[in-house]
């Protein structure tokens, strides 16, 4: 945390400066300029691969039909008294988005990210992410900001590109929201920086809990485990199951997938430290450890999932029977992958349209209305001590009943009106 304060103060202070002096010394090359031009982003579309492409443009279709589906609505109805009251949807000007580089490369996530912000109606949408030693960012990574119409990227990751997006520089923009998920500085940055600028929320490892009976396949379940375990040493695969025989075949099959895994030490360190087997009498008892855990993924590899589905009270996505691995929420289902971790699925959810919206209430009281309610405003502001909260309304219930009793009368001149 004294890292991550530290480096907010310098940022803030020296700007630009500040971002470069970070990136050599952490990510060891000098960004001059810190922006990816929108010619190098198109130019890395027309070098990815067409059937890589196809299917990022199938993701993105995708993804941007549900998060259409979305949008909220503004709502305006009429009171009792003939007052008008509503709320009111407005997207944020500006929002950055961070995409994480280091262990892999997350185009999926730009996706994710950029999606829902377009499809609020944001102004201007920043990209921020890390480069690798070469100075360049991952291809795809650029291919995907293309095809989401993002014009602005900078190439710096970690808590200076949060400080950044947060307090602004000569060259980043200062946005009204920041998304997206990054390691443990990154988050420690956006906690600190909430209050300056919204931001989604507090993303810790990746995590996932399968629910597993005696119709599940072993080899499946390894996989999906695996799935998780990949992201990151710290990520938890879990596995709750009422089969005792599926338990035990596990470890083989999990070592028999890792054989050659091109991500094995990382599984295997993910697996040793927070990969965890429990048997269960019977599913009731899986659904309510799932529901303490309160897990940001959530498989139910059972013989009649969708009771199960009902049950949860505590998840950031359920993936529903054994043709829904996890995967395909985190690429092209539809739905956001940015999910709440660490527990907090017991409080908040995916990442969304309203993450890049605020709503405003609307109230228009006529002079029926504010009689009707005069005398109860007025004991409530007594009761809290507020003098002057009783007086706004008495003055104008005074007002009201002057109007009454003595009606003006407003008779146009015939006279023209002189020009100033």
């Amino acid at each position: 945390m004294a890292t991550v304060e530290e480096i907010l103060e310098h940022v803030r202070r020296d700007g630009d400066q500040a971002l470069i002096s970070y990136t050599e010394r952490f990510d060891g090359f000098r960004p001059d300029p810190l922006t990816v031009s929108p010619e190098s982003l198109e130019e890395a579309w027309r070098d990815t691969p067409s059937s890589l492409q196809d299917a990022l443009e199938l993701a993105h279709r995708r993804v941007q039909d549900f998060h259409q589906r979305q949008r909220p609505i503004d709502l305006m109805v009429e009171g009792v008294h003939g007052e008008r009251l509503g709320r009111r949807w407005r997207p944020v000007q500006k929002a950055g988005i961070y995409i994480p580089g280091g262990r892999a490369a997350y185009p999926s996530t730009v996706l994710m990210n950029a999606i829902p912000a377009q499809v609020a109606g944001v102004e201007r949408l920043v990209m921020v992410s890390p480069a690798g030693p070469d100075g360049q960012l991952n291809k795809t990574v650029m291919a995907a900001a293309h095809l989401s119409g993002i014009r602005e990227v900078i190439r710096i990751g970690g808590a200076q590109a949060i400080a950044a997006l947060a307090y602004g520089t000569e060259t980043v923009p200062q946005v009204d929201v920041i998304s997206g998920p990054g390691n443990l500085y990154v988050t420690l940055a956006k906690k600190t920086v909430y209050g300056q600028v919204g931001i989604d929320s507090l993303a810790g490892p990746s995590e996932v809990l399968v629910i597993a009976d005696h119709s599940a396949r072993v080899e499946q379940v390894a996989a999906d485990l695996l799935a998780q375990a990949e992201h990151d040493p710290l990520a938890a695969a879990i596995l709750l199951t009422t089969d005792e025989a599926l338990a035990k075949a596990l470890p083989a099959q999990l070592s028999a997938q890792l054989q050659g895994h091109p991500r094995q030490e990382i599984c295997r360190d993910s697996l040793r430290n927070w990969g965890l087997v429990v048997v269960c009498d019977d599913l009731e008892g899986c659904a309510e450890l799932s529901d303490l855990f309160a897990p940001e993924h959530l498989e139910l590899l059972v013989e009649r999932p969708q009771p199960l589905a009902e049950r949860i009270k505590n998840a950031g996505a359920i993936f529903i029977g054994p043709w829904t691995p996890e995967a395909v929420g985190d690429y092209l289902a539809g739905p956001n992958h940015t999910l709440p971790t660490c527990g907090t699925a017991r409080f908040s959810g995916a990442l969304s349209v309203e993450t890049f919206l605020r709503n405003t209430s609307l109230i228009e009281f006529n002079k029926t209305a504010l009689e009707a309610t005069a005398a109860a405003v007025q004991e409530l502001a007594a009761s809290e001590g507020l003098h002057s909260h009783a007086e706004s309304v008495r003055i104008r219930s005074a007002i009201a009943s002057e109007d009454d009793a003595h009606p003006r009368h407003h008779q146009q001149s015939d006279q023209p009106k002189p020009h100033r």
